[in-house]
């Protein structure tokens, strides 16, 4: 059987925790403010031989800690080495998360973008351009 981790990074409030909880089936708690995770969280996804370990890290802005739980999710990064980033940006407020994305991307592992809000971007007549 194989085994993989993934890492999901993002701003705070960006939606990683709802997303941790669709794929892994748990009901960690979501809340529509910063810093409703503290701490790094674990849950397990099963495809056929394949175990994925999704890891939910708190909110952070950079790679660069202010507070503890910065410090977690950017030691979780560097010193853990996941097998795959997922970058939860919040389309709302791209400038501010991309930030963090550039800093990811310049890490040794592979980084996935996930764009999440974006029925809040098509509630203002914005978009994203797509590709393909």
């Amino acid at each position: 059987m194989g085994s993989l981790k993934f890492a999901l990074a993002g701003n705070p409030n960006s939606g990683k925790t709802t997303l941790f909880n669709a794929i892994t089936g748990s009901t960690a708690h979501v809340g529509n403010w910063p810093g409703v995770t503290i701490d790094r969280r674990e849950g397990k996804y099963k495809k056929g031989d394949l175990e994925i370990s999704i890891v939910d890290l708190p909110g952070i802005y950079s790679l660069s800690p202010y507070s503890p739980e910065e410090l977690i999710a950017r030691n979780y990064i560097i010193e853990e080495n996941p097998d795959v980033i997922i970058n939860i940006v919040d389309v709302t407020n791209l400038e501010r998360n991309l930030y963090l994305t550039t800093q990811l991307m310049e890490t040794d592992c592979p980084v996935v973008v996930a764009l999440n809000m974006c029925d809040q971007l098509e509630k203002r007549n914005d978009y994203i351009d797509r590709l393909g």
